[in-house]
């Protein structure tokens, strides 16, 4: 990863209850989710990054110096977007003039964003002559994001942009979201404590705690390390690239297909042969046993080899990281258990993952 396309950012500032301490070069593309309890610091460092609150030190997005000790550029000239989670919309316009109020003022040499497509991105051709009044939260949400993305910016920054909004409104905007993932060329930082959230939208993960970070790197790998505190919690899992292989109409079922093995899942509508999806397997539910056994429910059968075994925060319990291939996984057993298998790094075990999600 260059400095011309990453985002380096070695900022410092003290509050009351936390001092703010990271030294960070993100990848200049995709999602990078920063992630994290409440009050850990994530907020005040997009806030950092945005310019709207003071920090010390050196900042960098693709190349371009935005902060040093010599000097620090405006929050007005810093050329980036910034989702917040309350959408903050004009209530007396239009959902057209709300997208062209920033688009307009941007020459038209200077747009990265066309407005047809930012529509067409979020869905929103049926909305444009609607009133914000009349819209739903996840409506409302859309638009300030296409809003934002008219703007053409370097950067956008998006603060827990689901948070303020019910399960329904969630569900309706995560895909239009998934679809930005895929074809924007524009970085992201995007801020959630949703576990759920950074498996399906995040490429890189920034974990942190009281204001320094306390993991970093590519979603696939920092989710399935064992000594990072947010592994040991319940949502404990990783997250698998695979490729619909095949489709069992009878069954209504899929065969996912990744570098290691395959994995059966539910068939849905939108998937079809040859399509890539982003799996999520829980800890939770997978088990170990020493030999395979095809005479139970559980269909999902890997051969894998023990790496790790951790002590887990709940008392009597054990994760265990495998890899089956190239791809790792995440075993949350009892230590009686994991006694009892007498499980040791190096050994061969059969897997058994019970539930799998297509989170992508």
């Amino acid at each position: 990863m260059t400095h011309s396309n990453s985002i380096l950012a070695r900022l410092q500032c003290d509050f009351e209850t936390f001092r703010l301490d990271v030294n960070l070069q993100l990848p200049g593309q995709g999602i990078t989710a920063l992630f994290g309890h409440s009050g850990c610091g994530k907020t005040t460092l997009l806030r950092c990054i945005a310019g709207l609150q003071k920090a010390d030190g050196y900042l960098s997005v693709n190349g371009d110096c935005w902060q040093d000790d010599h000097h620090e550029m405006p929050v007005h000239r810093r050329p980036l977007a910034y989702v917040f989670q309350e959408t903050s919309l004009f209530p007396h316009l239009t959902v057209r003039r709300n997208l062209t109020y920033g688009y307009r003022r941007i020459p038209a040499s200077q747009r990265r964003v066309q407005f047809g497509q930012a529509v067409d991105w979020l869905g929103l051709s049926h909305l444009l002559d609607r009133m914000p009044e009349k819209l739903s939260g996840g409506e409302r949400q859309r638009v300030a994001i296409a809003r934002a993305l008219l703007t053409s910016p370097r950067l956008l920054l998006m603060d827990e942009p689901l948070s303020a909004l019910d399960r329904h409104s969630k569900q309706e905007i995560l895909p239009y979201l998934e679809n930005l993932h895929r074809t924007l060329d524009i970085p992201v930082l995007y801020v959630s404590h949703s576990a759920s959230e950074v498996a399906r939208l995040a490429d890189h993960v920034v974990m942190m705690d009281g204001g320094q970070v306390v993991a970093e790197g590519p979603l696939q790998e920092t989710l399935a390390r064992t000594d990072q505190p947010f592994a040991l919690e319940e949502d404990a899992g990783v997250i698998v690239n695979a490729v619909i292989g095949e489709q069992d109409k009878h069954w209504h079922l899929c065969r996912a297909d990744f570098p290691g093995g395959s994995l059966w899942v539910r068939d849905e509508p939108k998937l079809a042969t040859g399509l890539p999806v982003r799996l999520q397997i829980l800890a939770r539910d997978v088990s170990i046993a020493l030999a395979a056994n095809h005479d139970q429910s559980i269909q999902n059968l890997l051969s894998a080899r023990v790496l790790e075994i951790a002590t887990d925060q709940i008392p009597g319990t054990s994760l265990v990281r495998l890899q089956s291939g190239d791809t790792s996984f995440l075993a949350r057993l009892t230590s009686r258990a994991a006694h009892q298998l007498q499980l040791t790094p190096g050994m061969a075990v059969c897997l058994q993952i019970k539930t799998v999600a297509i989170v992508d």
